[in-house]
């Protein structure tokens, strides 16, 4: 077996090719592009902000309006793409909802695979999240009421930005979140290396021991929400629960929220709505 149950390559791009469920993938990305591209025109940004070194290390700003006198509670939203797709500018859309809760939201950009690896998008995204906790004040933002979150890969990196030792390697507080939320996330690379994304992404064993959020899992006082559709392949649901599992283990708090008309692409669209239960569950977190 090369993975689990799974005997061949086509068994595990059966459940990983986030396409198959899809009626018309290429209409689900005009729907980000299209509504990402109405939440810059109508909400307040700071496009392309430096938080790193290099060309691709950018960030979107949507800071709350009107601003909060106080200090307005931030949203991190990493976008997917299965590391090698895709971008920021591609999320916007996620703003939409969580902007009328009073909100601000920061959508970070990293350069993919197979320029370059895995790992350098892991550091890049905790380079973005320490950026956000040292910097957001200079915006509007709130340090002390931060959430993190993202889908697909995106859930990935933000699993891994939650488990970050930020005390021992940034001298920031060990558990500066408030929330997590993470959309059909992928918490255990393995499958991966046996797909179709292996000759993008490039995956080492080494690479899938220090990258698998499941193994690494801590403990920690920042309460989780794992989303995703009930039209997804059931791959997406059982990494969901296996890194649930782990979570708890750990003695933390974890809530599943299982959309059952949703897919792979429209799990967050309910950011774009502010009654939504995703926008409901950040701002809660947010104490907003």
């Amino acid at each position: 077996m090369l993975y689990r149950d799974f005997a061949t390559q086509e068994q595990i791009d059966a459940q990983y090719d986030t396409a198959i469920p899809v009626a018309d993938r290429a209409a689900e990305m005009r729907h980000y592009q299209d509504r990402s591209a109405h939440a810059r025109a109508v909400l307040p940004c700071r496009l392309g902000v430096p938080y790193g070194p290099t060309r691709a290390e950018t960030l979107d700003i949507f800071p709350a309006d009107p601003p909060d006198a106080a200090g307005a509670p931030v949203f991190v939203f990493i976008h997917g793409g299965y590391w090698r797709a895709l971008s920021a500018a591609d999320f916007s859309c996620v703003a939409l909802g969580l902007a009328q809760r009073g909100i601000t939201v920061v959508v970070p950009d990293y350069a993919l695979c197979p320029a370059v690896t895995v790992d350098e998008i892991v550091r890049q995204m905790r380079a973005a999240c320490a950026w956000v906790l040292r910097h957001i004040a200079e915006h509007g933002g709130d340090p002390q009421r931060v959430a993190v979150g993202g889908s697909s890969a995106g859930g990935h990196l933000a699993a891994m930005c939650l488990q970050t030792e930020w005390a021992r390697d940034y001298g920031l507080p060990q558990d500066p979140f408030k929330g997590a939320v993470m959309a059909s996330g992928l918490y255990d690379l393995a499958p991966l290396r046996y797909s179709f994304l292996q000759p993008k992404i490039q995956l080492t064993e080494d690479t899938v021991q220090r990258c698998s959020p499941v193994l690494h899992v801590r403990p920690s006082p920042t309460p989780v929400l794992l989303t995703w559709g009930g039209l997804e392949q059931p791959e997406f649901a059982r990494q969901s629960l296996a890194w649930r599992e782990a979570w708890l283990a750990a003695g933390n708090r974890a809530e599943l929220l299982e959309q059952p008309e949703a897919h792979h692409f429209s799990a967050i669209h309910g950011f774009e709505d502010p009654r939504s239960a995703l926008c409901d569950w950040v701002a809660a977190a947010l104490g907003r």
